[in-house]
């Protein structure tokens, strides 16, 4: 927002210079980005006037010009294409500095003298907007009314320009009037402003009988006014306004236009003028169709869509609401009547409607960060003055279809709640004085106050927002500066964490790449691989498909698989770490329940030196990295074999059991199912990490090396096929006691000499003690004992 101090002044004494008010406003929390003079340096070039023009003899893109400066007329040669004759142009002649330090000379141009320059807006250092419209392709051209000869410092007055840098929370400052207001607040100067400021009435001017308006969209448009003009003179704004309008960096263009301009910089609301011979019917506020067109005020031509927000008459549309004007309906030097609409709409799709078509403009920006609804009638009362001052017409209806209930916004402001948040003492006389200084009007409650907001701050919700008002205004500067209180702790990873980074470095260290994927799934995956009665709907998705909050993480690892493996990365070896999310209410009354699971997914060959020994991917793989997990945390897991799945395997897969609970599974895919998603022999894995940690076994113990050597022995016997090796391995540990260290399994055989039915095992068992020397006879004996134990628990037979 460009604010102009000579404007500023009109609502507000401004007695401090333009540094200093800078100063004060970002101190109060209006940060300014610069400070521009519009004349400096400009004293030293004139206004003249183009007498002839002549193309240059021996170059085709020069012109040689006689202007006039009042007092002499000199010859130029330019190359500039944007001129005609008797336009006005500022002129720098021999020996003038121009504002970029550049010197002006005499000079020759392919043998004509040149005694000076034509100046552009550029190389004067103004803004591109200043000038007739022709000045952008070149020359910067004056208005008709400029005097010749006459420096250019006295037609662009002295005007000082302080550039504010808006945050969202302030839109309010985006209106001159309340720049007065803000100012008037730090400063204690008193504001004088013009009467529609001050109310939230619209003018009295008759109903406009002969204009119907039509909300379609009452969520998209709140309210929608109008004012109707007749005898309408199209003419050059005065030059006041015009210079004001510039300054604020607006480029004039015709009285009407510059009206809506003037009062959409002062009073905040964007405003748009219709022909109104141009509209037939009533003024619609509506969508626009799919691929419906629009010819804007740019000349583009624009394809809209249903999201986009349109006023269009019965037969066509008349503009982009809040953005930008149609063709169709532009003033124009005809035009005798006018319809000038003031409306509120919605913040969203203003936005939205903004960047899809890349299309921004003064109207958006403020519509984007929002308006004062209860300022828009007030502000076509403003309009119909200026109308009237001006000789533009003449003010003769107005309507105004209303789809908000207006409301008045109170907050408490309490002594004691704004002296412990910024941390020091203040008194009610203090806290008064602030409210006062705000001119919001307030009620005494006890060591309080209850508090009025005025309609234009939207900014102020509850009482922590007038709480920072208070720090505004007391100076930011006085709040004290205290070291931190309390006892200080040592940073350090909670249990959990540090559980959770062992396993991730485990699982890493096993040769598993971690994913991170979507908290989301498909409705369809997540019902085949979790439970579809406890997932959540998504109210917004990122995408269609990803509407259901995930209460498995196999469905993203999938996915993830599925893009490697379609780019010929056909080695796969991934896990994460997440949660999933259940709840067991059909609509959410609560937070839902959130459960950290780790999953993994295997496809293709290893790569890593612990197993290169394997071809590829197996049942045996995913066991042993579970069993690693388990060895890692002190975990006793069992396995058994899943009933009725259809999504794994059915004589490659099994269910984990922590201390008698199901915990997780794992498994290779379904052949249909890995057929289906082109991971044919995929395994994957997924247990719940709650029960894991709370039995994991956490304490760290050492034992000396033992100085003893160990004694080992193999057993081989043959069992029935439905005896299980781990039930004949957990009783062989239960019968070696305590001097049996380790029992490994190292062969299962069937078939010839083994009779049918029956299976061989043949494990090897590792004896040793900690205290002294074994003996052959005690081992002996042990495996003895062993041996009659499992042939009378399970049968078995040794194997000769």
């Amino acid at each position: 927002m460009k604010v102009s101090l000579e404007w500023l002044r009109e609502f507000i004494d401004v007695l401090v210079p333009a540094e200093e008010l800078a100063e004060i406003l970002t101190r109060g929390g209006i940060e300014i980005g610069g400070i521009e003079q519009l004349n400096q340096g400009l004293e030293a070039i004139l206004v003249g006037e183009i007498e002839s023009m002549e193309h240059h003899p021996n170059a085709d893109k020069l012109w040689i010009c006689q202007v006039n400066l009042g007092s002499q007329n000199v010859q130029i040669v330019t190359g500039a294409q944007n001129l005609l004759l008797k336009d006005k142009i500022p002129v720098a002649t021999h020996g003038t500095t121009l504002p970029t330090g550049q010197k002006i000379r005499k000079s020759k141009l392919r043998g004509v003298e040149s005694n000076g320059m034509l100046c552009s807006t550029d190389e004067l250092l103004l803004d591109s907007s200043l000038g007739d419209p022709r000045s952008e392709d070149g020359i910067m051209i004056l208005p008709p009314e400029a005097l010749i000869g006459k420096s250019l410092a006295e037609l662009i007055q002295g005007d000082t320009i302080l550039d504010l840098d808006l945050y969202p929370n302030r839109p309010d400052c985006l209106a001159m009037n309340n720049v007065a207001r803000e100012v008037s607040s730090l400063t204690r100067e008193k504001v004088h402003l013009n009467r529609w400021a001050e109310t939230e009435q619209g003018p009295d001017y008759p109903a406009d009988l002969q204009t119907k308006i039509v909300i379609e969209e009452p969520e998209l448009c709140h309210r929608y006014a109008a004012l109707l003009v007749e005898e309408v003179k199209i003419e050059p704004s005065p030059e006041w306004m015009q210079k004001r309008l510039i300054a604020a960096g607006v480029r004039p263009i015709s009285n009407i236009v510059d009206i809506t301009n003037y009062c959409m910089l002062e009073m905040g609301q964007p405003l748009h003028a219709f022909d109104r011979d141009k509209v037939t019917g009533a003024v619609h506020v509506r969508r626009a169709a799919q691929g419906e067109k629009l010819m804007t005020l740019d000349n583009v031509e624009r394809t809209l869509d249903p999201e986009m927000l349109l006023i269009a008459d019965d037969e066509k549309a008349l503009g982009l609401a809040g953005v930008m004007g149609g063709l169709d309906s532009e003033i124009t030097e005809a035009t005798t009547r006018i319809l000038v609409e003031s409306a509120h709409f919605d913040s969203v799709s203003i936005r939205r409607t903004s960047r899809r078509l890349g299309l921004r403009s003064e109207a958006s920006n403020r519509f984007e960060k929002g308006i004062n609804v209860a300022g828009i009638a007030a502000t076509l009362g403003r309009v119909g003055d200026l109308i009237l001052k001006l000789g533009a017409g003449k003010p003769v209806g107005f309507v105004d279809e209303n789809k908000v209930v207006s409301e008045t916004r109170t907050v408490v402001l309490t002594v004691a709640k704004t002296g412990s948040l910024l941390g020091m003492n203040f008194t009610l006389e203090e806290v008064a004085d602030v409210l006062e200084r705000l001119q919001f009007p307030y009620e005494r409650q006890g060591e309080g106050f209850l508090v009025t907001i005025p309609s234009y701050r939207s900014d102020i919700q509850i009482e922590e927002d007038m709480i920072e008002e208070v720090a505004r205004l007391t100076g930011y500067d006085r709040i004290p500066t205290t070291l931190p209180q309390g006892s200080t702790t040592q940073g350090r990873r909670t249990p959990e964490q540090e559980f959770r980074r062992k396993l991730r470095h485990l699982l890493a260290n096993l040769g598993l790449n971690e994913v991170i994927t979507y908290s989301f799934n498909r409705p369809n995956a997540d019902e085949l691989w979790g439970h579809s009665d406890q997932s959540i709907s998504i109210m917004n998705p990122l995408r269609e498909e990803l509407s259901v909050m995930r209460t498995t993480l196999i469905p993203g690892l999938l996915e993830v698989a599925s893009r490697n493996v379609a780019r010929r990365n056909l080695d796969v070896c991934i896990f994460e770490i997440g949660n999933v999310f259940w709840t067991t209410e059909q609509h959410l009354t609560k937070l839902p329940e959130e459960k950290l699971r780790l999953a993994g997914l295997l496809h293709g060959k290893p790569s890593r030196h612990w197993l290169k020994s394997v071809s590829e991917y197996n049942f045996y793989t995913v066991k042993g990295i579970i069993e690693e997990l388990a060895q890692e945390f002190g975990l006793k897991l069992k396995y058994q074999v899943p009933q009725g799945t259809e999504l794994l395997h059915p004589g490659r897969s099994a269910e984990i059991y922590l201390q008698g609970k199901k915990v997780g599974f794992m498994g290779e895919l379904h052949p249909m199912r890995g057929k289906d998603s082109a991971l044919e022999h995929a395994l994957v894995f997924e247990i719940e990490l709650a029960p894991l940690f709370a039995a994991s076994d956490r304490s760290i113990r050492a034992t000396s090396i033992p100085r003893y050597p160990a004694i080992q022995r193999d057993l081989a016997v043959v069992v029935s096929k439905d005896v299980s090796a781990r039930d004949v391995m957990a009783r062989i540990h239960g019968l070696g006691g305590a001097l049996l260290d380790n029992v490994d399994i190292f062969d299962v055989y069937t078939g010839k000499p083994i009779a049918e039915g029956h299976k061989s095992l043949a494990f090897t068992m590792r004896y040793q003690s900690l205290e002294r020397t074994l003996t052959d006879e005690e081992v002996t004996t042990l495996n003895k004992q062993i041996l009659e134990g499992i042939e009378k628990e399970f049968g078995a037979e040794s194997r000769k």
